[in-house]
């Protein structure tokens, strides 16, 4: 089974530098597109967020002020209001300042085709933004992932945990333990996710990408009712999610495979088999389940990417 196992394996990789010459980028990874942090839907979501509670602070404290006698309390009733109305105009610059920033760093991850414009992009990232500035570390990495996951792992790891806004620890996180688990590394993976908090993100796709990490780890580390739960949130079939649909239904996989839960299984590695035969490659890995593996070598073989097992009768 294991002889098997790596010529299909072999059979996927020779098929990849076929179809992409001179990217030599790991099967199932995808150049994902980013969204403009500086769109209009995106600063009017913020100014909503800020806006509405903003609007409701300042009309309960002018409201109770106007029926009190001591300045004293008009004052502070007015001042509380002023100050929060203070901070979240510095919370909105901020945000700017940091929407700025990763609309740059999007623009430079756009121009890359090619394994030199990845060293180009690098290079630039490096010149252009502080060692340990965490946006250009998350894009530096999300390049050095296409060739070297180790590497990109090392890189996420400069991100100070303790540091950085939750969310973006968070997003920290999730991608250190994807690394984790296309290497097989799940106790690693299942330490990382186990601090991510998804109910404080938000936005429909980072939520959902964050959740699909979360999911595998803990499916294959023994928790996949949690996983299985987690997952049923989403629709996997919105298109917010089409960037990431394979990774949530590589973490169905895994998790309906450890329930025992065989059609949904089935559907999942098919799904991925439509998308990209190559997204199967994960599940030959050693200490995957049984089942998945013995699927995904079915569905590969039945794809034509990689020739069927040759039986000889010696009796």
């Amino acid at each position: 089974m294991a002889k098997e196992t790596r010529k299909l394996k072999r059979s996927l990789e020779q098929k990849e530098s076929v179809d992409k010459p001179g990217l030599d980028k790991p099967a199932g990874l995808q150049k994902q597109a980013i969204p403009d942090a500086l769109g209009k839907e995106q600063i009017r979501s913020l100014l909503l967020r800020l806006g509405i509670p903003l609007l409701g602070v300042w009309m309960l404290c002018g409201l109770i002020a106007t029926i009190v006698i001591s300045k004293t309390t008009k004052a502070i009733l007015i001042g509380i209001p002023a100050v929060i109305t203070l901070l979240a105009a510095g919370l909105i610059v901020f945000a700017l300042r940091q929407a700025k920033k990763a609309r740059g760093v999007a623009s430079i991850l756009s121009k890359v085709e090619s394994s030199e414009d990845r060293k180009a992009a690098i290079s630039q990232l490096e010149a252009t933004y502080k060692k340990n500035d965490p946006a250009a570390l998350f894009a530096k990495a999300q390049l050095e992932l296409q060739e070297d996951p180790k590497k990109a792992l090392a890189t996420l790891e400069q991100i100070n945990l303790e540091k950085v806004m939750a969310n973006v620890a968070d997003e920290a996180r999730g991608q250190r333990g994807m690394i984790h688990l296309m290497l097989g590394e799940v106790a690693d993976a299942r330490r990382l996710v186990d601090g991510i908090t998804l109910s404080r993100h938000q936005e429909p796709r980072t939520r959902a990408m964050l959740a699909a990490v979360c999911a595998e780890a803990w499916a294959r580390s023994g928790n996949a009712k949690k996983a299985q739960g987690t997952l049923a949130l989403f629709d996997f079939e919105d298109a917010t999610f089409e960037q990431i649909r394979p990774q949530l239904y590589r973490a169905s996989a895994f998790g309906s495979a450890h329930v025992g839960d065989t059609k949904t299984m089935k559907k999942a590695l098919t799904k991925l088999l439509k998308q990209d035969p190559r997204l199967l490659a994960g599940f030959l890995m050693k200490r995957t389940h049984p089942l998945l593996q013995k699927e995904a070598k079915r569905l590969i073989e039945q794809s034509g990417i990689a020739p069927r097992r040759m039986m000889i009768d010696r009796g």
